[in-house]
């Protein structure tokens, strides 16, 4: 495979797996594997574009129009300095998803989610100070630690779930390392945090 290729399917994989769309994929493992597969398929739907509005379509756009109105390039923006913006931005529409949900009388199941995800982030903004720890791996990170608290809770086996969230994991990784957006410790470190996060505070809530 040419090196254009490898780059071009590096960029795909960031895509595809951008954090944004990671608590989304965590609730509808949470209605196929937990007592809330028995709701109606309306409710899931609903709360499925609640969770896309607030973590995908809004933080998306409104960064997009901050990278427009500062004249940044995407190559720009993802430079240490100039994250915290996007950062406070998405980690504000994941709160307001949240209270949200906490309006809604929500069960804790599908609201964990989103406080799984505003952990992750501010951890992340946190760091990002001194450290560009990878968001993207923080993500994947976080969902499968859930996966493994939830395993726990709903006494299910998640041999091949694991599986497939670290053979995703690790795409995810060596392309941000490919398009030169992290290094390994940083993908590493961010793995870790997210998987810490999303499996601990699961477990306590």
């Amino acid at each position: 495979m040419s090196e254009k290729k490898i780059i071009l399917a590096s960029r795909i994989v960031s895509m595809i797996t951008t954090p944004f769309y990671l608590p989304v994929l965590g609730l509808i493992f949470m209605f196929m594997f937990s007592y809330l597969s028995v709701f109606p398929a309306m409710y899931k739907l609903f709360m499925v574009l609640i969770f896309y509005l607030f973590t995908v379509l809004l933080p998306t756009y409104l960064i997009h129009v901050y990278q427009k109105y500062e004249g940044l390039t995407a190559k720009q923006l993802g430079v240490r300095e100039r994250r915290m913006i996007p950062y406070i931005i998405s980690i504000l529409c994941y709160f307001f998803g949240y209270y949200l949900l906490t309006l809604m009388n929500t069960p804790n199941f599908i609201s964990v989610i989103f406080v799984v995800a505003i952990i992750i982030q501010v951890l992340c903004a946190a760091i990002n100070k001194w450290w560009k720890i990878s968001i993207h791996s923080a993500g994947i990170g976080g969902v499968t630690g859930m996966v493994i608290a939830f395993s726990f809770i709903l006494g299910f086996d998640p041999t091949w779930w694991l599986c497939l969230l670290t053979f995703i994991a690790g795409l995810v990784g060596t392309s941000r390392m490919i398009l030169r957006q992290h290094s390994l410790s940083q993908v590493v470190c961010g793995y870790l945090l997210g998987l810490l996060s999303g499996f601990v505070i699961v477990m306590i809530i």
